[in-house]
């Protein structure tokens, strides 16, 4: 009974007309930055994170949620019409979407993505209702011990659930750490690793890293690729899916938002792995798993509900525990800030109209997203009609824009460009930068806890040990990380003996 009164009370802060507006501001912007290769919801939020500067947190909230579950709608809209991710999470989307356009059931893709994704989203908004507040009071009774053990279950799942390799992925981890460190300790005042840049004295921001290394480094690499577009147009009596269509994407949108609402509680590249998982899951259910990629529906409806549940299940870690899963929900982490707020274990007990006008914020933006990807989806797909020539140096203008107005610092703009050349370094070796972003905001989370807990203890590791959740916690990573070592070294292990075989 508490939740429906919360959840009225938060219907009665998002139906404001002030909040509506924002909203759907952040809808459109999302699906905007979804659609438009090369900028996604990271670069989307930052750069109206200065448009939040005169609104109160609510409102700010509101506006940036929109963005980031709003571009999950976007991109599936140019892989199913023109082979191209508007983000990462869409990729696996071009499989079978872009062939049933090419099959004249573009329209059909369209409606069934849109629709997985509203499943999917209210789904995991409901989860997000019912599991933050209850994950929060739990969360309530750890002190630093098993903060830390969280913390670095968190840091292990950040190597492993990466979409690189291990070994790939924790060197990425390790830095994010490393960065992390840089300016004032926050025990002891002492400057680390600023070499006397007074400019460092306050670290590394996120913002301008984030901006660079996902930003400008996809702009960068996308210059490489062919720029060729063939637009196919939708009209709208096109949108309607056939009753064979409908009957077979109900169980993939069902079991796709299961499976982005587990995987969208764990950090890393959350949406990106249950969008691929999803469609493993399907192509292994189906009863003729070789016709998937020669335009399957259920290639399009499994995947894009998952992406689009972990949006919404990568709230409850962010908002009932202050450790933020992705790029995007740590940018906003950074934007909660800014406004004197800090998501974490006391945020819905003390601050209850920010989140319950969230949740219900975003049931509204779900139906608005619906509205705006079907009978207007001709319009969004108009502005990959802009010379890339053009939209390149558009891009880049609006992030160095972006950047400057946050903090007016020029030196912040120079970090902006070192990270950006670092992204797209990093990409050309198959490195992925996310877990090197979550590093860095989650690195002197880690840090002060494990310092505070030794503090606590005067010295002894002990304490870690002393409570049962967190000796458990540090058992799980424990093996985690053995296993993952194991995972990684066997693909070599069986290469060398096949080798050996053929010598």
């Amino acid at each position: 009974m508490d939740v429906l009164n919360n959840l009225l009370n938060g219907f009665h802060t998002a139906l404001s007309l002030k909040n509506i507006y924002l909203c759907f501001i952040g809808c459109v912007w999302g699906t905007m930055v979804g659609v438009l290769p090369g900028i996604g919801p990271l670069a989307g939020i930052t750069l109206l994170i200065p448009a939040t500067f005169g609104l109160d947190p609510t409102g700010a909230i509101i506006m940036l949620a929109g963005i980031y579950y709003g571009a999950m709608y976007g991109g599936s809209t140019t892989s199913i019409l023109m082979n191209i991710p508007g983000e990462s999470a869409s990729v696996v989307t071009c499989i079978d979407g872009y062939q049933m356009t090419l099959k004249g059931r573009g329209g059909a893709a369209l409606f069934i993505s849109a629709w997985g994704s509203w499943v999917g989203g209210t789904l995991s908004i409901m989860g997000l209702m019912l599991l933050a507040p209850s994950l929060a009071n739990f969360a309530t009774k750890f002190g630093p011990p098993e903060m830390f053990s969280i913390l670095l279950i968190a840091f292990i799942l950040l190597g492993s659930l990466g979409t690189g390799s291990f070994f790939k992925t924790m060197p990425m981890v390790l830095l994010g750490l490393l960065v992390s460190t840089v300016g004032m300790d926050p025990l002891t005042g002492a400057f680390r690793f600023t070499h006397g840049v007074i400019k460092l004295f306050d670290g590394i921001g996120l913002i301008p890293v984030a901006m660079g290394a996902l930003g400008i480094g996809e702009i960068l690499k996308t210059t490489e690729e062919s720029l060729v577009r063939v637009i196919h147009k939708i009209r709208l009596r096109e949108l309607l899916p056939t009753r064979e269509e409908l009957r077979a994407s109900w169980g993939p949108i069902f079991r796709g938002s299961g499976i982005g609402f587990v995987i969208g509680l764990l950090p890393g590249s959350a949406h990106v792995l249950s969008s691929f998982i999803s469609y493993i899951v399907e192509k292994k259910a189906a009863k003729r798993p070789e016709q998937f990629g020669t335009g399957r529906i259920e290639g399009v409806a499994g995947p894009e509900t998952a992406n689009n549940a972990a949006s919404g299940s990568a709230m409850i870690p962010f908002l009932g525990l202050g450790i933020p899963t992705g790029p995007a929900p740590a940018v906003m982490m950074v934007a909660l800030m800014i406004h004197g707020i800090r998501p974490g274990p006391l945020f819905i007990s003390e601050q209850p109209k920010i989140f319950w006008g969230l949740v219900a914020s975003m049931y509204v933006g779900n139906i608005i997203l619906i509205i705006l990807n079907l009978p207007l989806v001709s319009l969004f797909v108009s502005l990959l009609r802009v010379p890339f020539r053009i939209l390149f140096p558009l891009i880049l203008l609006i992030c160095l824009v972006g950047t400057y107005s946050i903090n007016s610092s020029t030196f912040e703009l120079i970090i902006l460009l070192i990270f950006g050349v670092f992204g797209y370094v990093f990409r050309k070796l198959d490195y992925d930068i996310a877990p090197f972003l979550l590093a860095l905001i989650i690195g002197p989370m880690i840090e002060m806890a494990f310092r505070q807990s030794l503090m606590r203890s005067g010295g002894s590791f002990s304490i870690f040990w002393e409570s049962p959740i967190s000796m458990i916690l540090l058992v799980l990573s424990g093996l985690l990380f053995f296993w993952n070592i194991y995972r990684a070294l066997r693909p070599r292990k069986a290469s060398c003996e096949r080798a050996l075989k053929g010598s």
